[in-house]
């Protein structure tokens, strides 16, 4: 589920042209989050007892969307980790923090689940889910402002230090409100067979919340009007409907139809893979024979190729979410023994689920945020 690209808006390079899009006006609005504001208001027509149906075909799209884009942050954070872990090309801060996501959090992770299943200690793993759910609403939230950001940058119009600051706190207050309000609404709950508890805040706490949220989304309000007006009539636009679509619709009115908690996730993966594509389009742009043609000839068909290359990454995004999330976990049940009466009989399904989305959170919060070269070097090209 989750992208922090917390980069730089400073201007770029002079060479950089104004009105730059990721893939095109469209296919940005749509990606980044303007196809939620078009499928949200289609679900409340949607009888509920459509949801099996579409429940299952969420099954097949998290094949498509979902896991890749859990996959691809694996395939960029681990390529050439050696070197990053060795800093060479990358400073002492972000060195240390390629080591920490890459080795660290990881290797805390598989020693505690290890340490949960083979006690059966099913209160220890039950808050796997709550940290889980935390660090999902974080990411999102982080993501959102990362593409209003990446947007600014394409487009050339910037937000200063003030009016970052502004958003970012507005995104982090708009995260807790929705965490609050869940802990309320939910207080336990099954995750793959697994009973999880959440943490009910005093309702002081929770007005608290309601108030900050909605004084920062004012603040908010009002800087984008006056940004609005100092750029003479002009805003990175779609990467606003993104912002709005990952706090508000994402995060905060998830829980207002069953069946849009169905469809989020795809639409916040689909907001991912919109940056990693094209970031793997310029690595391949890059690569001294990118414009030739492969061999043998006949794939000349699919183009030069780097679009042989970024068609080769997409197609093992695929094939790593499918091992990653099914394969392993379905070998690891058949051959790994423990007590299926207190774990339940998807304990694997339930660790890597759960392993894979805070891993993710980690890796993008070092991939993506200001001052890695890569970044700078591939994404707004």
């Amino acid at each position: 589920m989750a992208i922090d690209l917390s980069v730089s808006t400073a201007p770029p390079k002079a060479a950089t042209p104004p009105g730059r899009y990721l893939f095109g006006p469209v296919a940005d609005f749509l990606m980044l989050g303007g196809s939620a504001f078009l499928i949200l208001p289609v679900l409340f027509f949607v009888p509920r007892e459509y949801e099996g149906p579409l429940a299952a075909t969420m099954v097949v799209v998290a094949y498509l969307v979902n896991y890749p884009h859990f996959a691809h942050s694996y395939q960029i954070f681990y390529r050439n980790f050696g070197r990053k872990a060795r800093g060479e090309g990358y400073d002492r801060s972000l060195q240390l923090r390629y080591i920490f996501a890459g080795v660290i959090v990881p290797l805390i992770m598989a020693l505690f689940f290890a340490y949960g299943a083979a006690t059966s200690n099913t209160r220890l793993l039950g808050f796997a889910a709550n940290a889980m759910f935390f660090f999902v609403g974080w990411h999102y939230v982080k993501q959102g402002y990362g593409m209003l950001m990446v947007d600014a940058v394409l487009k050339r119009k910037f937000f200063d230090d003030r009016d970052k600051k502004v958003l970012l706190v507005n995104s982090y207050a708009v995260w807790i409100l929705a965490w609050l309000q869940t802990n309320t609404a939910v207080t336990q709950g099954q995750y793959y067979g697994l009973q999880y508890y959440t943490f009910a805040a005093p309702s002081w706490i929770a007005d608290i919340a309601v108030l900050a949220a909605v004084g920062s989304t004012a603040a908010t309000l009002l800087m984008l009007i006056n940004r609005w007006r100092r750029n003479g009539g002009g805003l990175p636009y779609n990467g606003i409907v993104a912002y709005v679509a990952s706090l508000y619709l994402w995060i905060l009115i998830a829980r207002i139809n069953p069946l849009w908690l169905l469809v989020v996730p795809a639409l916040h993966s689909l907001q991912y893979l919109a940056v990693v594509w094209r970031y793997q389009t310029n690595v391949e742009r890059d690569v001294s024979d990118a414009a030739s043609d492969p061999e043998p000839k006949i794939l000349s068909m699919l183009g030069p190729r780097y679009k042989l290359r970024v068609l080769g990454f997409i197609i093992g995004g695929g094939a790593l979410g499918y091992l990653g999330f099914w394969l392993i976990p379905f070998v690891l049940t058949a051959l790994v023994p423990y007590d299926k009466q207190v774990l339940g009989s998807s304990l694997f399904f339930f660790i890597v689920l759960i392993f894979i989305n805070v891993h993710h959170y980690f890796l993008d919060n070092v991939m993506w945020r200001r001052g890695n070269p890569e970044v700078s070097k591939y994404l707004f090209r």
